[in-house]
């Protein structure tokens, strides 16, 4: 169950929200679990199944690969490089095909923007594909900005994107939301001084997101609006 939804007058200060993508925005999954076991496929290795992947997502493409390769106890040393190039190429293929905007975000973004709010996604998806999965499912008119988990020198769980995404917006983290699905949204939230909610519906590792230290969860984005 959730937690009380929030009062909107909690708000009142925020001028910008930070929004991550993959778990949050977009259930994309089944574009994960096509791409991953088409690589896995083609290297003569052993599926792997959605549950598995689910517990891996949100730390970025590169470990994503690595980490599947030691889900199936298959040698990094031995795979990666190709596993990962191949990964790459399949998953651009598909990119938004199997993957669906989740209920009540259209509703949350055009409800922050009607408060004035700057809007940025932040993700650890590598920024060309967070772009244009954006596009493919017309979320990308919402945001000022897009970084990925190749736009600065280290990702999250580390504050640096949060800082360096209020930056670019021209705004001070204590006035800036962050709205995520995991630990690595709320760690990087709380270290770099922004208030954080989570969705329930997410990629959490395969951990309670009630669990992590956020200032709370929602059930849908639509629900901080």
């Amino acid at each position: 169950m959730s937690q009380t939804l929030p009062n909107p007058a909690r708000f009142a200060h925020i001028e910008a929200a930070l929004i991550d993508l993959d778990g949050t925005l977009v259930d994309t999954l089944g574009d994960f679990n096509v791409a991953l076991n088409c690589t896995l496929s083609e290297l003569g290795l052993p599926r792997v199944d959605t549950a598995a992947i689910r517990e891996r997502v949100g730390k970025g493409s590169p470990h994503l690969v690595a980490s599947v390769l030691d889900c199936i106890g298959a040698s990094q040393t031995q795979y990666f490089d190709a596993a990962w190039a191949l990964y790459q190429r399949h998953y651009e293929a598909v990119n938004g095909e199997h993957a669906h905007v989740y209920p009540g975000v259209r509703e949350g973004l055009d409800a922050f923007r009607a408060r004035g709010w700057k809007l940025a996604c932040l993700t650890n998806k590598p920024v060309a594909a967070a772009r244009d999965l954006l596009r493919r499912k017309q979320l990308d008119g919402y945001f000022e900005q897009v970084f990925g988990g190749d736009s600065f020198e280290r990702r999250k769980p580390d504050p640096l994107p949060l800082l360096k995404t209020c930056e670019a917006l021209g705004t001070k983290p204590e006035r800036t939301l962050m709205v995520g699905d995991s630990s690595n949204d709320a760690q990087a939230a709380r270290a770099a001084g922004c208030p954080v909610w989570l969705l329930s519906y997410g990629y959490n590792h395969g951990e309670p997101i009630h669990a992590v230290d956020a200032d709370g969860v929602v059930d849908s984005i639509a629900q901080l609006s």
